[in-house]
């Protein structure tokens, strides 16, 4: 048996593999500490990634627009900064590792929440926990 043959892109997920072509870097000048450097270097890393070139189920990209939310853009395209490093790439590597964090998350489906009745204990419970608070506030009335 062959091995497959590696697919160039940057894998997300396990089964989520992006091709490179689909990943938009921008570089800037990054704010914070770091002397010269920070004046002469442009080492905030800024990735553009279009919805639609994720390989995820619908479902997941709905998930993954509320998730993203503070990164999504009108055009559907997620813009996620990194400037936390005093070096490009790490900058670079730390938007990808956002951007993988996102798909990850966005991939778990939410388990469907199962109804319930309250047990006879709780019941209980809310039951005497109503007769005191009313009897609180009977007891604040004072005279007339």
């Amino acid at each position: 048996m062959q091995p497959l043959p590696e697919t160039p892109g940057v894998r997300l997920a396990p089964g989520v593999t992006v091709p490179d072509a689909a990943l938009s870097f921008t570089f800037a000048s990054s704010s914070g500490p770091g002397g010269q450097n920070v004046n002469k270097r442009a080492t905030k890393a800024v990735l553009r990634v279009r919805l639609a070139d994720l390989p995820i189920p619908f479902d997941a990209l709905d998930r993954l627009r509320s998730l993203g939310s503070l990164y999504l853009t009108t055009h559907d395209e997620l813009v996620i900064p990194a400037d936390e490093n005093r070096s490009q790439e790490r900058n670079k590597s730390e938007a990808i590792d956002r951007l993988s964090d996102l798909v990850k998350r966005a991939l778990v489906r939410p388990k469907k929440r199962r109804a319930t009745r309250p047990s006879r204990g709780s019941k209980e419970r809310r039951l005497a926990e109503k007769k005191h608070r009313g009897e609180i506030k009977r007891r604040r009335g004072g005279e007339d």
